[in-house]
């Protein structure tokens, strides 16, 4: 049976995750409060900034760089798009 839960993201009742997708408060934030459909699109759009960005993710600081933004997306609802993007036609 399916776990749904109130997605802060989606403004709406849906399916939750199964486990917390990030360790520590923040995942457990996300675990309780994000849909499995809202986790999906910020993964799509953590791609899009790695790749755009061209991120280490050994890096400390694209690490920070990507947490903050996966705050913003998914409890803020800010879709920012990397400067001089342009999505494929």
């Amino acid at each position: 049976m399916q776990r749904l839960i109130f997605c802060h993201r989606l403004k709406k009742q849906a399916p939750g995750l199964t486990a917390p997708p990030y360790p520590g408060k923040l995942g457990q934030r996300i675990f309780e409060s994000i849909s499995q459909q809202a986790w999906q699109q910020w993964l799509q759009q953590q791609t899009l900034l790695i790749n755009e960005n061209r991120l280490n993710l050994l890096d400390q600081k694209a690490r920070a760089f990507i947490e903050e933004k996966m705050e913003k997306f998914l409890f803020a609802a800010e879709d920012e798009k990397p400067p001089g993007y342009t999505p494929l036609t």
